[in-house]
């Protein structure tokens, strides 16, 4: 089956005056996850199977609390407890002193790899799947679609964290006149937007001197938020993610 192209979702991103397109796909990509999760899927055995076996990270554990759907999370734990209840078991009989490494192993399956990205997490694994092949698809409307390029050129950019993979995907992908073209105006581009933040944050140091009390906030009043977000990732500003109904 040939994988998706998220084309659309990539040029509503860049077109989402964020200050970070990938930061933006990512958090509409993981609402989207909690909503099919904690919707009527955990009635289906097959994704109750993967969950059971999977299980959930820390961050997305609390993100399914704070979504709500009480029901919902209480059939997703009541089932996951059920396999690790027989799995614990299975493990603490096969216990021996001086070859416990490879039990300790299977208690902590979910440690971060990547990106920050659980490995034994259902949402991540998910989330992460997609991320490449948006990706892919980034590099694909470089080269087939000018109009995208344009809107990129003249976007926020990229936060840090998503400016890595962006370099690493177009550098595997990308033929040497493309990279020619391509990564002088990625650079311009990251350059110009860390600038902008970098002044933004500045400033709002400034309007704390007494002597600026007056003086206009000018961009700052949220260069907090925009600045972590550049730094890391992500929307430190967001509010909870709750369910509508």
């Amino acid at each position: 089956m040939k994988e998706k192209l998220y084309t659309m979702e990539l040029t509503d991103a860049v077109s989402a005056d964020d200050e970070c397109c990938f930061c933006w796909l990512e958090r509409k990509l993981e609402q989207e996850n909690l909503e099919f999760v904690l919707g009527s899927s955990y009635m289906e055995s097959d994704i109750r199977e993967q969950t059971d076996r999977q299980g959930f990270c820390r961050h997305h554990t609390k993100m399914m609390y704070d979504y709500g759907n009480n029901l919902g999370n209480a059939w997703i734990l009541k089932s996951r407890l059920d396999y690790l209840n027989k799995e614990l078991a299975q493990q603490m009989k096969q216990y021996a002193p001086g070859k416990a490494a490879g039990f300790w192993a299977r208690l902590k399956k979910s440690e971060p790899v990547g990106n920050g990205v659980e490995g034994n997490c259902y949402v991540c694994g998910r989330m992460a799947g997609i991320y490449e092949r948006m990706l892919d698809t980034f590099v694909y409307l470089l080269r087939n679609d000018a109009g995208f390029g344009e809107s990129l050129i003249s976007s926020k950019g990229f936060c840090v964290h998503h400016f890595a993979d962006v370099l690493r995907v177009c550098e595997r992908e990308l033929t040497e006149a493309e990279k020619a073209y391509w990564m002088p105006k990625l650079f311009a581009l990251m350059t110009r937007n860390l600038d902008r933040v970098q002044e933004d944050i500045d400033w709002l140091i400034e309007k704390y001197d007494y002597r600026n009390k007056d003086a206009d906030w000018r961009n700052s009043k949220d260069a907090v938020q925009r600045t972590m977000q550049k730094i890391v990732g992500g929307f430190p500003g967001d509010p909870v993610f709750q369910s509508k109904k």
